[in-house]
């Protein structure tokens, strides 16, 4: 009986409507490659949005989440600009539903534009499963989907 009203109290609260849950890595701060041809290579995270955790908590991102980041290194046009992004990426592993651990060599994002569409053409690199599930766009875009 007690299971089954924290499994409401979870649905309650909207935790499994999201999916699987997947390991926080990214903090604000965190320097992420540019995976897209926009003219950006370095990103800077600088707030997750939707985030909703304790007081005081430093706000974290997982893979698929919705970021605002500013560009460090690129072309002078995209240079100290703000933009939205989505985390295609990270280094922290993170475990599947079906048991698998996915861990990625570098953190990477891929700008948007401020109606949701990605900024540029391609997406080079690998794109999470995760990602792509809840990105369609980055999924047309991306050539490896792991």
């Amino acid at each position: 009986m007690a299971a089954k009203g924290k499994q409401r109290a979870l649905i309650a609260k909207g935790m499994l409507s999201h999916g699987h849950k997947v390991s926080r890595g990214l903090q604000p701060s965190s320097v992420l490659k540019c995976a897209d041809n926009t003219g950006a290579r370095e990103l800077r995270m600088i707030q997750a949005i939707g985030y909703k955790g304790r007081l005081g908590r430093h706000p974290s991102a997982a893979v698929g989440d919705k970021i605002t980041v500013s560009v460090r290194r690129g072309t002078p046009e995209m240079r100290k600009k703000m933009f939205q992004a989505v985390i295609v990426r990270q280094r922290k592993p993170y475990r599947r539903a079906d048991g698998v651990w996915v861990q990625f060599e570098d953190n990477a994002a891929v700008i948007l534009t401020p109606d949701g569409e990605i900024k540029g053409s391609e997406i080079r690199g690998p794109v999470a499963r995760e990602a792509s599930e809840r990105w369609p766009r980055i999924a047309s875009a991306a050539s490896i989907i792991i």
